[in-house]
């Protein structure tokens, strides 16, 4: 299956992409099989070869990246929804502290189902109001 992606050209801290049409799963440092154009992140600069071969593409139901569809939205060449293209990975210490707060999750349980049952007293003398009101018919 082919994609349109970002291929990394640039010096290290000087990002440089090329917008390129390649294989989905091999390396997206790999052999391409077409270059469609270049992007700068530093001046936000997108430089197309051709529009025209960019469509061409975008028609043959090629997938695009997430990066580069909300890139093409931004600079107005695909109309559309932007998409979310990364999640930001948990830090350390929030993963220490989602572990740690399973483990009284795990022993709460077997403490509210104590406090439920007064709310199902509760609950059950609610429904009964409403029932009157949901069986009246609307035509």
């Amino acid at each position: 299956m082919l994609t349109i992606r970002l291929q990394r050209t640039g010096a290290k801290n000087q990002p440089d992409f090329r917008l390129v049409v390649a294989e989905k799963h091999r390396s997206a440092k790999k052999l391409a099989l077409e270059i469609l154009g270049q992007y700068n992140p530093r001046t936000k600069e997108l430089r197309l070869k051709s529009e025209e071969r960019l469509k061409l593409w975008i028609g043959r139901n090629i997938e695009l990246s997430p990066t580069v569809r909300n890139l093409l939205i931004t600079k107005k060449l695909l109309e559309g929804a932007k998409v979310k293209s990364w999640r930001p990975k948990p830090k350390p210490a929030q993963v220490a502290a989602g572990q740690k707060s399973e483990t009284p999750a795990e022993t709460a349980p077997a403490a509210a189902p104590v406090a439920e049952t007064p709310a199902e007293t509760v609950s059950t003398v609610t429904p009964a109001a409403e029932t009157p009101a949901e069986e009246k018919p609307t035509s």
